[in-house]
């Protein structure tokens, strides 16, 4: 029974479960574009399994984080995809990345299994829906979305937070879709949170109790951007800027900001899309042009930040004024 309806990165979801950090906007939508299943596993997903599998890809465990090691696995000619992780967290998508079921073993929780889904399943998700989406996050800044991209560890959600916290609105974190409309891009919203690692969050807080755990059993938090001390941009926004984000460095000129020629521009933002590694050779060069077109239209910049975490006050002015001459005085 399909109990909750939810929108998240342009995309409207049933569900069949509560999902820990959507709002539902209803109980159903008869025009909702993926149907999620929580559960004992439904008849298509047994079927769909029945067939042939291929490993596409295997991730070991990350060397910067817990994260825990993960197999893409592929069943007959395309008939669905299994994400599997070795915590026990399973989900299957269908073909048409219209369905979506999802399972864990304890001791994780629903709030794991909704950890997991807004990540990289809507992430994957998004990429079988022919959505090109940038591993970022974006805010909003003088009417145009402000995008931080870069490696996993290098500050795109803590820059973000600390904007947040600042009274800047935030439009998504991890992954922002891009949207193209009559030539122009946008910035697609997420869902209103951050994620954040105890220290990050210690350091934007004051105490690494200051933000509540995302699951009882995981110890990264979350700033809720419900309007309290943090507020969320539910509309796709103009795309504005791009940041680069580099290797934090102590350097007495950092932070600092420098503008990148079109092709490194293009270079950089090609490593930088989500899931990348999931596309054939025909979805990358499409990619590509996209990437392309969009180099030729919106600034990127590479943007280095102090090792120091007491100097986020400056990156966080730099940022603002920085895109204040781009967007009103240019």
């Amino acid at each position: 029974m399909i109990n909750y309806s939810y929108r998240v990165y342009g995309v409207s979801l049933n569900s069949n479960i509560d999902i820990p950090g959507l709002s539902p906007n209803g109980a159903y939508s008869a025009n909702a574009e993926i149907t999620v299943e929580g559960g004992p596993e439904p008849e298509w997903v047994r079927q769909a399994l029945c067939s042939q599998g291929r490993v596409v890809s295997h991730l070991p465990a990350g060397e910067r984080t817990p994260d825990p090691s993960f197999v893409l696995t592929e069943y007959g000619d395309r008939n669905c995809f299994e994400l599997s992780y070795s915590d026990g967290t399973r989900f299957v998508v269908s073909a048409a990345a219209d369905r979506v079921w999802g399972t864990y073993e304890p001791p994780l929780t629903q709030e794991d299994l909704a950890t997991y889904f807004l990540g990289p399943v809507m992430g994957f998700l998004l990429r079988r829906r022919q959505f090109t989406c940038l591993h970022a996050s974006a805010v909003e800044l003088h009417g145009r979305a402000v995008l931080f991209c870069g490696e996993a560890g290098y500050g795109k959600s803590t820059t973000a937070a600390a904007l947040a916290l600042r009274g800047v609105p935030v439009i998504s974190e991890d992954i922002v879709p891009l949207g193209l409309k009559k030539g122009q891009f946008w910035a697609v919203p997420g869902y209103p949170r951050i994620c954040l690692w105890p220290d990050a969050a210690a350091h934007l807080t004051g105490s690494r109790e200051g933000l509540p755990r995302l699951t009882p059993v995981w110890g990264k938090t979350y700033l809720a951007l419900d309007g309290s001390r943090a507020s969320f941009v539910k509309e796709k926004q103009p795309l504005g800027i791009i940041y680069v984000l580099g290797e934090r460095t102590a350097s007495a000129q950092a932070p600092c900001v420098r503008e990148l020629r079109a092709k490194e521009a293009l270079l950089e933002l090609v490593k930088n899309t989500y899931m990348n590694w999931l596309l054939d050779r025909e979805q990358r060069a499409e990619e590509f042009n996209v990437l392309g077109n969009l180099v030729q239209q919106i600034p990127v910049r590479q943007l280095a930040a102090h090792s120091d975490p007491q100097r986020i006050t400056q990156l966080c002015e730099l940022i603002v004024e920085d895109s204040a001459r781009l967007h009103v005085t240019g």
